[in-house]
């Protein structure tokens, strides 16, 4: 027995050594693992409070504001699309932007103390679709009233090119809440940051698998990587993950961590940017603010955040839709929603805004805002961010603008595809297919209303707004209004007299001598000399001798004037500076285009308004640049041509799209091809061309005019835009009927072929077709040039100076920028002589002849 109790309490005492041991063991690897987590626990809380000390969570960007939109009695518009334009700036009931109310046909708009706008507020009557009445708080009546600027979008983050609009949770629709929640972490407000049973299942899930596909991840987990790790799918970042997670929770509620993922979550791509954050995505896929989805749409949201690429819902809109209605299953299945609703979300199309970022974003005007703030701004953190930077963009134009581009490209398009020849034998060559630009501006303020600068900002982020290039025949009106400019004080071009609308001009193949050198241009048309023309059929038809016969006459160096003065301002005193051959961007002509349409005054293209801090204290105000360079009746009389070729020129190919009000415009063909029109309160430019300066051929009537007619179209139905006007003469100018066959005054006896022409008071026809004189000049002296009544006084081109009748110049040969041409370079035209003119001899000569500027000649 006495044995027994000893070998009994022998193995009793190993098992406590056993014990004893394990626990020691145990506790060993416990205090271990605990001072390896305190480690890392710590290491990663520096890692977090660096984060967060370092600033806000998010970068406090710049937001980019639209320019007001203006109602004015009169227009075509309702109260709905009032108050929807306000929904869309943030007017609420509750909004310090500003409130409204709507009762029927009416509304009342009152800006709140954040408005951009006084808080002077307005009620308008829109009975019947038109806007009756806007009538201030103290009653007095409104001739019109502007709307709070809206949100265009803000500048990138940084160099990753990132774009997010911040949301509060407040501001975050439940809808959105929920569908998220029922999606991708159920248990969010319960858990502590883990979901260890999903974790766990997940980790068996992948090792059965092999693969790393099971997403166990929380919300808290997914913003910590989202925040602080690289996206790879590892052990060790696996970790970091949950260590992190731990600090996130323990340092923010629950309403905070949502709210921080609601604005860091990626949601995929458009263009060149990231759309990073609800609030941004719901703009880039529906056009709107987050806090006006619908619960389709925030499910739609909610789904995508799985796999923004693969579920993107502009390339793979039946998986987006799928996934969408598995999100609405869910939200049945939390109780989120009954499954009535999520039956009737269900049959939702997807209501996707357009895919054009052009169209929405306005990318390339933002690209230049962003450069024109640095300029004048500063590039420096506390300069340049938290700004609301307010433009001149329209919204809706600039959504015309990308639909006409986008329409009228695809028509390039299949013209250079139907062009490109490869010869037998060879190898394809492939295409090249060229590029765009629009610019759309008031042509009495110089405000940018919209901008394109490429056919795909995604693919190339080249603005070719701001390129510069050979502007072609669209130059040809400066010639022309040069010309009009020595008819101010009753001077003579030549034996012909003043310069009007009828003086003509000969197109027959000539060799111009300037400095020294030869230079015989051609015509677009090769073989096409008409001989004598008349002005307004020279312009019309782009006729490049005449045109430059013509600028030989007023002083190359007098038209190169002009041009600089109307910010054209590599323009010198060249032969071919009256076709076009040197350059210019976009901008630059719709500015300079800004003389002909606003009665010689030279507006300066401008995007800035205002710059403001998030209080609404303005940083810096910008007005804009005018200066007048030309007399209002050579403005006019020069408007008159292009409204003729509008009519009968190559301009009249604007017209095939439907457009037929007023307008005057001009076609140009070098490299490139242009087309400039404006009405009397839109001004357009297209440009169309190839990036490496080869040539398009194509002119302008089949490149540019027809996507400035399609623009066109589209402008005029906005309300804006709607309230167009025929042009008017200014005092001392007349407009007269002219018969197309002998350039006298229409009458009964001629009804058909007549044209509207301007002309100074005192200079157009004085007889009718029915009534025709004699000609000061009989057959013998027009075919030797001589007779007539030549006039040997000076010319007055000093558009700053424009002489009235009968009033000299102190100096005419003065151009605007002050430079007096040089008299001792003229340029010098040959001309055949008789037997040369009837026997067509002389031109293997000409032909022979060096060419100092062998650009092609423009249209």
């Amino acid at each position: 027995m006495a044995v027994k109790l000893k070998y009994g309490k022998g193995k009793s005492g190993f098992s406590s050594r056993v014990l004893r041991g394990t626990l020691i063991v145990a506790l060993g690897v416990l205090v271990l693992g605990a001072a390896i987590f305190g480690f890392f626990y710590f290491k990663y809380q520096r890692v977090v409070d660096d984060r967060l000390a370092a600033g806000p969570i998010f970068a406090s960007v710049s937001q980019i504001y639209a320019a007001p939109k203006e109602v004015r009695t009169g227009q075509k518009l309702t109260a709905s699309l009032i108050a929807h334009d306000l929904r869309q700036a943030g007017y609420n009931a509750n909004s310090e932007l500003g409130t409204f109310t709507q009762t029927g046909d009416t509304i009342r708009i009152k800006p709140g103390p954040q408005s951009y706008h006084a808080t002077d507020g307005a009620t308008i009557d829109t009975t019947d679709g038109e806007v009756r009445s806007i009538t201030a708080e103290n009653g007095a009546a409104l001739r019109g009233y502007s709307l709070e600027p809206q949100l265009i979008t803000s500048l990138s983050e940084d160099k990753n090119r990132t774009k997010r609009r911040l949301v509060t949770y407040s501001e975050i629709p439940p809808r959105m809440v929920q569908a998220v929640l029922a999606i991708e972490d159920r248990d969010f407000f319960n858990h502590g940051g883990i979901n260890y049973l999903r974790t766990i299942k997940c980790g068996f899930t992948d090792i059965i698998s092999g693969r790393k596909a099971c997403g166990g991840s929380t919300l808290t987990q997914q913003l910590a990587r989202g925040f602080f790790l690289s996206p790879e799918k590892r052990v060790k970042r696996k970790l970091i993950e949950i260590l992190i997670s731990f600090q996130l929770e323990a340092r923010f509620n629950k309403q905070q961590i949502f709210e921080m993922y609601a604005n860091q979550i990626n949601l995929g791509q458009r263009g060149s940017y990231a759309i990073n954050g609800f609030g941004e995505a719901a703009q880039a896929f529906f056009g709107k603010p987050l806090g006006q989805l619908d619960l389709a749409e925030c499910a739609l949201l909610a789904g995508t955040v799985q796999s923004p690429n693969r579920l993107n819902p502009y390339r793979h809109p039946e998986r987006a839709m799928e996934r969408r209605n598995l999100v609405l299953s869910s939200m049945v299945e939390t109780g989120s929603i009954t499954a009535a609703e999520a039956s009737r979300a269900k049959a939702e199309p997807l209501h996707l805004t357009t895919p054009n970022v052009e169209a929405s974003e306005a990318p390339y005007f933002v690209d230049l805002v962003h450069d024109q703030i640095v300029q004048r701004v500063g590039d420096n953190d506390s300069s340049h961010q938290s700004l609301r930077i307010y433009t001149s963009l329209d919204p809706d134009l600039q959504r015309a603008a990308s639909e006409a581009v986008e329409i009228g490209m695809r028509n390039v398009d299949e013209l250079v595809r139907k062009a490109h020849r490869t010869p037998k034998g060879q190898a394809p060559t492939p295409i090249n297919y060229p590029q765009v630009s629009l610019v759309a501006i008031n042509p009495h303020t110089g405000q940018i209303l919209a901008l394109v600068g490429g056919r795909n900002y995604g693919i190339s982020q080249l603005d070719h707004a701001v390129a510069q290039r050979p502007t072609g025949s669209i130059f040809k009106p400066f010639v022309y209004a040069t010309a009009y400019n020595t008819s101010l004080n009753g001077t003579a071009l030549d034996e012909s007299g003043v310069f009007t609308a009828l003086t003509e001009i000969n197109d027959d193949t000539t060799t111009f001598t300037f400095a020294g050198k030869d230079y015989t241009p051609g015509n677009f048309l090769r073989g096409e000399y008409p001989g004598m023309v008349t002005a307004v059929q020279a312009i019309a038809h782009s006729l490049n001798i005449a045109t430059i016969a013509l600028a030989q006459k007023v002083g190359f160096e007098n038209v190169a004037a002009l041009a600089r003065a109307s910010g054209i301002v590599s323009a010198r005193g060249t032969p071919s500076v009256a076709i076009g051959t040197y350059s210019a961007t976009p901008i630059d002509m719709a500015g300079a285009y800004t003389v002909f349409a606003n009665n010689g005054v030279h507006l300066k293209p401008w995007m800035l308004a205002s710059v403001r801090n998030t209080n609404g204290d303005i940083v810096a105000d910008y007005a804009p640049e005018a200066k007048q360079i030309l007399d209002p009746r050579s403005a006019y009389l020069t408007q008159s041509l292009l409204e003729n070729t509008m009519t009968f020129g190559t301009a009249a190919a604007a017209r095939r799209s439907g457009f037929n009000a007023p307008a005057a415009g001009k076609t140009g063909t070098s490299h490139d091809a242009w087309f400039a029109g404006y009405t009397s309160n839109l001004l357009c430019i297209i440009w169309v061309g190839n990036d490496d300066y080869t040539n398009l051929n194509l002119e302008g009537a089949k490149a540019a005019a027809p996507i400035w007619g399609e623009f066109m179209t589209r402008a005029i139905k906005l309300p804006q835009y709607s309230d167009l006007k025929s042009f008017s003469a200014p005092d001392g100018v007349t407009v007269a009927r002219i018969d197309k066959t002998t350039n006298l005054l229409a009458d009964s006896s001629c009804p058909t072929g007549n044209f509207y022409a301007a002309f100074l008071d005192g200079t157009a026809p004085q007889n009718t077709c029915s009534h025709m004189s004699e000609s000061p000049q009989n057959f013998i002296q027009k075919m030797f040039g001589i007779g007539g009544h030549p006039d040997e006084t000076p010319l007055s081109t000093n558009p700053q100076q424009p002489a009235t009748p009968g009033q000299r110049p102190a100096n005419p040969n003065t151009p605007l920028d002050g430079n007096v041409a040089d008299p001792n370079q003229p340029a010098q035209q040959k001309k055949k002589n008789i037997f040369q003119k009837i026997f067509g001899g002389g031109k293997d000569k000409d032909k022979n002849n060096p060419q100092p500027e062998p650009t092609p000649p423009p249209q």
